[in-house]
């Protein structure tokens, strides 16, 4: 690693390396300690530490508790329905699914975060569970990947706590290696993944019957991610250091090998998918982030586990890349391993945030800090990290399962340079947490980080890694039971000895990587960075470095630093930028022109856009050229998406909810436009009779000044709208009748009008789905009284209150007048009065779905371009191969149907998805987001 000391070399004694490693650990300690002292560093208070510290444990035992009690022994909790999640009971969400097993995944997977947090009694007994309960020879199909870092993992990191504890005499005296044998038994049952001639796994094995019989259901994929493919040798070496049984180290290293072997020479860099026979790369794009970002971590962490000189060459010989093509600091840009200096995509995943945190392991302190920052302002725009954002800064896909990659680079990030600003992120988060995941049965995932709605999800690595990062964030060291510098962090947080380096040692150290390749390893260092120099103690040294970024998120995109230093001094004009573009501005021409983009008029007055990069005038130019293809394309898609609504808010504000539930809800394109209004509607609900709202409302005494729900079905949307109203409702819900559908599997759904003029309509409308309306009808069930906020995105719980108390206020201020109101007008604006009387559309001609635009010509190779402000593109194959990055982003759950409520027989599978007619060559972007679903990296 960079930095270090001169005339060590990196093979040597494995105890010496382990003692260097050790104190590059206890390093990053006395600096935290130096500069958290320091004076005008800002330090958090010890005691402010402590209750933080204190806070974390709470809040872990909210969702490990929640989890006992309604989930165990499944897999998953379901936080908002206060059940488990067993695969195949509940719709199946894909890819998503191979991580359940039905074994007990979350309990096993939270078995060491149990003793980093103290809480041993706790795991005596979730040890005892394990053991007693958990079948691991069942007859599914799951993830070989999920499998391996979640639950072979969890079982390692379990058994070296357990020893651990049993050494220190108090607990687990009766521990006799029982999940080492467990470990042992599902090492055995993922080794069939392994029977390829190139020694990469097959992605999916079946627990009970492995591959290829009729029973295993497997063995016949043909692609596999490179992280799921190189995420093995911490978990596999473990196992044979543990038990003396090399093989599974053997074949780790195996695939390993054939990764490294399959690189792309030139560029040095891997792709996201590749063929498991052939060793061809599927998707050429490489990055840090989803489908890779695991393979580099445990090259690095191999080296220091195991001690072999190949796994350190090999991590640096990638950084090297990466640094060179793909960091464009604060980004981290995904390129083409073939033409590494054009990006692929214009957009970055969540799961990149863990990066900080690994170049601190390897001792790059600045980029680090840069990313992470970057990272931090875009959590401060939207509460928490989108899944995907763009170079912008805009959400591209909304979701937040909860992941933990960002607290992750947090607690490495103050453990290096011991700047207490890292503990005022970690609060932060801890807020944000509470704030808006905290539901009464556990904490979960945002559905959409815009609204602030809720998925029913918790994922087991919300256990196993936010709150052992976050509480070892404020944690000193005394108040461990143990040194946690002794061991080291999986890409699952689970905890690895670092004395295995020096226990049965299957493989040779020698360095023979240069045996069949070549590599300039002269810039290489060998050992650990000297603390000293890289973290000198100056409390101002990481604030520098953020300081040009806080207010990146607000600025236009920076490029990197070139384009940094070009958008805020005095060097040459940025590229054009797509959402500029005018094809009636001749400078703009001219810089199409350099650009070596071509601009053809059409006789039917659209403009084409056809991009040669051969006729730029430099591969700069060329560079920008792409840039602004992909960006118009990106332009032409986000414009599509903005002719769809999005999605609404409905939060459960009375008791016990208090605002924790918030569920996704489609909007209407009619009535009160909730977008517009701050404050929302709020009631209390009530069930309409009839159910369906087709008829005149029998039960007006109910629905008066309330929330109707009503059934989906039987007549249109706007019929429902205007019988409820009529009845005096201030607003309603109307909750499919499809058994089991969810806004976690089903596009986001719209309620279109009548076709005919529907001003008349004043009331919000807004549409769940049966699962989301469901849980409304439990809590009518279970405590009679349940009071919904309608709204744009979830209300602040203190912001809501706040809202009553003034509602309240304004109610008896106008109870002396109420009686000059007829009751009709009072029933029917009395959450009305700060909306607005604007009709929200005439109302007069049907609704026109997104699919009714023009099909994509299949014989044109060019990017078409309507009326200069607008574009809607036509991509083909030609251009793709042309240009080898042009790509054009769908993400199928933000796709929307817009529908008429005409009949209770509504075909359910005809969803309306204008971009898949549109898109149809463009599935690479929708396969990424498959993969981040499917793979927790």
């Amino acid at each position: 690693m960079s930095g270090a000391a001169s005339g060590e070399g990196g093979s040597g004694d494995p105890a010496a390396r382990w003692g260097r490693w050790k104190l590059l650990a206890l390093g990053l300690l006395s600096a935290s300690s130096v500069l958290a002292a320091a004076p005008g560093a800002g330090a958090m208070s010890r005691e402010e530490k402590r209750r933080l510290g204190n806070q974390v444990l709470e809040m872990f035992d909210h969702a490990y508790s929640n989890y006992m009690e309604h989930a165990y022994p499944a897999d998953e909790l379901m936080p908002l329905t206060c059940r488990g999640r067993v695969r195949g009971q509940e719709p199946s969400r894909g890819d998503v699914d191979d991580a359940l097993g039905k074994f007990s995944l979350t309990l096993i997977d939270t078995l060491d975060t149990l003793v980093v947090l103290n809480k041993t009694k706790e795991f005596e007994d979730a040890v005892k569970n394990v053991i007693k309960d958990v079948n691991l020879d069942n007859d599914i199909v799951v993830s070989v990947f999920e499998t391996n870092i979640r639950v072979l993992g969890g079982l390692l990191g379990g058994h070296s706590v357990a020893i651990m504890l049993k050494e220190k005499g108090e607990y687990m005296q009766w521990y006799s290696g029982e999940l080492l044998h467990m470990a042992k038994q599902l090492g055995y049952k993922l080794l069939p993944a392994f029977n390829t001639t190139s020694g990469l796994p097959y992605p999916r094995v079946n627990l009970k019957f492995g591959l290829r019989s009729p029973e295993a259901r497997t063995g016949t994929e043909t692609d596999t991610c490179t992280a799921c493919a190189g995420t093995l040798i911490l978990e596999f070496a473990a196992l044979s250091r543990f038990t003396g049984t090399s093989i599974f180290e053997e074949y780790a290293r195996k695939a390993l090998d054939f990764l490294w072997e399959k690189r792309q020479r030139n560029s040095n860099l891997v792709g996201v998918t590749i063929n498991i026979h052939t060793g061809d790369w599927v998707r050429k794009d490489s990055g840090v982030g989803a489908g890779i970002d695991s393979y580099y971590e445990y090259l690095l962490k191999a080296y220091v586990l195991l001690g072999d000189d190949r796994f350190l060459e090999r991590f640096n010989t990638h950084y090297d890349a990466i640094m060179r093509y793909i960091s464009q600091p604060p980004l981290l840009l995904d390129v083409h391993i073939h033409k590494p200096m054009l990006n692929a995509r214009t957009w970055m995943d969540s799961l990149l945030a863990f990066f900080p945190g690994l170049q601190v392991l390897k001792g790059d302190i600045r980029p680090a800090i840069e990313t992470h920052e970057m990272l931090y302002q875009v959590i401060k725009k939207h509460n928490f990290l989108p899944e995907a954002f763009t170079t912008d800064f805009r959400v591209h896909w909304a979701q937040h399962p909860l992941r933990p990659e960002f607290a992750e680079s947090t607690y490495f990030l103050y453990k290096a340079t011991g700047d207490p600003y890292y503990l005022e992120v970690g609060k932060t988060l801890i807020e944000n947490l509470n704030k808006y995941a905290r539901v009464p049965c556990g904490f979960a995932a945002m559905k959409d980080v815009r609204t602030g709605s809720h998925e029913d999800r918790m994922d087991s690595f919300f256990l196993a890694e936010m709150f052992k990062y976050l509480y070892l964030l404020f944690a000193d060291k005394e108040d461990m039971v143990f040194d946690i510098e002794d061991y080291i962090f999986t890409t699952e947080a689970h905890l690895l000895p670092l004395w295995l380096s020096t226990t049965n040692q299957t493989m040779s150290k020698k360095n023979t990587t240069t045996e069949y390749m070549e590599l300039d390893d002269s810039n290489f260092e060998w050992t650990c960075p000297n603390t000293q120099i890289l973290f000198p103690n100056d409390p101002m040294y990481a604030q520098s470095i953020r300081e040009p970024l806080k207010n990146v998120v607000d600025k236009s995109c920076p490029r990197g630093v070139a384009r940094v230093e070009e958008s805020f001094g005095s060097g040459p004009k940025p590229p054009l930028r797509a959402r500029d573009f005018m094809a009636s501005n001749p400078e703009h021409l001219e810089i199409l022109k350099k650009m070596g983009v071509s601009l053809i008029h059409l006789k039917d007055g659209r403009v084409q856009l056809v991009q040669h990069a051969i006729q730029a005038a430099s591969s700069l130019d060329a560079e920008d050229g792409l840039r602004f293809m992909q960006e118009m394309i990106e332009l032409s898609s986000q414009q599509q998406k903005e002719q769809q609504l999005p999605p609404r808010a409905v939060q459960i504000v009375s008791h016990p909810f208090f605002g924790r539930v918030v569920l996704t809800a489609g909007p209407a394109q009619f009535g009160m436009d909730l977008s517009k209004h701050n404050v929302g509607t709020r009631g209390f609900v009530a069930t309409s009779k009839p159910y369906n709202g087709c008829s005149e409302i029998t039960n007006p005494e109910a629905v008066k000044e309330k929330i109707a729900l009503m059934q989906r079905g039987q007549c249109m949307f706007a019929e429902k709208a205007r019988n409820i109203q009529k009845a005096g409702a201030i607003g309603g819900i109307v909750i499919d009748d499809n058994e089991g559908s969810s806004s976690d599997t089903a596009p986001l759904f719209q309620m279109a009008g009548d076709g005919k003029n529907t001003d008349d309509i004043k009331i919000p409308m807004l549409f769940l789905f049966n699962k989301e309306g469901n849980i409304i009808l439990d809590a009518i069930r279970e405590y009679e009284s349940v009071e919904v906020l309608l709204s744009d995105k979830a209300k602040d719980r203190a912001t809501i209150f706040k809202d009553l108390e003034m509602e309240n206020l304004d109610q008896k201020s106008s109870e002396n007048d109420s009686h000059k109101q007829r009751p009709e007008e009072t029933s029917a604006s009395q959450d009305l009065s700060l909306a607005s009387q604007e009709p929200e559309g005439d109302g007069s001609s049907d609704v026109t779905h997104l699919d009714s635009l023009s099909p994509v010509d299949a014989d044109s190779d060019s990017i078409s371009i309507s009326n200069q402000e607008s574009c809607i593109t036509e991509i083909h194959e030609a251009n793709v191969q042309e240009t080898e990055s042009t790509e054009l982003v769908n993400q199928p759950q933000e796709q929307s149907q817009t529908e008429t409520d005409s009949s209770s027989n509504v075909n359910w599978d005809n969803k309306v998805q204008p971009m898949e007619s549109i898109l149809a060559d463009w599935n690479e972007d929708i396969e990424a987001f498959e993969m981040m679903e499917k793979d927790e990296l």
